[in-house]
């Protein structure tokens, strides 16, 4: 059996068409005053009544998001450039890139920061990069440089 193979069990049943003329005289079944009875009748959505008792606070709502500057910033430990470089080489945000150690953020290059675990025994020439205190003094002790 498939979807359109398939037909209803029972047949839909018509709604009561109340105050068309016929044999439903004076009131038509829907007894004399309130709001059942009357032509349009529509009951108050609950949620209005929430809205309606909800405090309301003056001036605008909705504040901007602040971006959140730490998501932009992509973070690298010294054992990982230990490991995919050779001394000597100049390492960049590009060149980080192109190796495919870090990635786009939203198709930009991101900032990269650079942390001080691990050990590093090779000379590194770094380049637009952010650093921690300790990992320039590691950097700086295994002879590379900071640009």
């Amino acid at each position: 059996m498939q979807l359109h193979q398939l037909k209803p069990k029972h047949k839909l049943k018509t709604k009561k068409r109340i105050g068309r003329g016929g044999k439903k005289g004076t009131y038509s079944g829907r007894g004399m005053k309130g709001q059942r009875s009357r032509a349009g009748r529509r009951f108050e959505p609950i949620i209005r009544g929430l809205i309606k008792r909800y405090p309301k606070l003056r001036g605008y709502k909705f504040k901007p998001k602040v971006k959140n500057q730490n998501s932009e910033i992509v973070i690298l430990n010294l054992d990982i450039l230990e490991k995919k470089f050779n001394s000597g080489e100049r390492i960049t945000p590009k060149v980080l890139l192109e190796k495919k150690i870090i990635s786009t953020i939203k198709g930009k290059l991101p900032k990269v920061k650079i942390l001080a675990e691990g050990k590093l025994t090779k000379a590194l020439i770094i380049e637009n990069c952010q650093f921690s205190k300790q990992a320039k003094e590691k950097i700086e002790k295994a002879g590379g440089n900071i640009k």
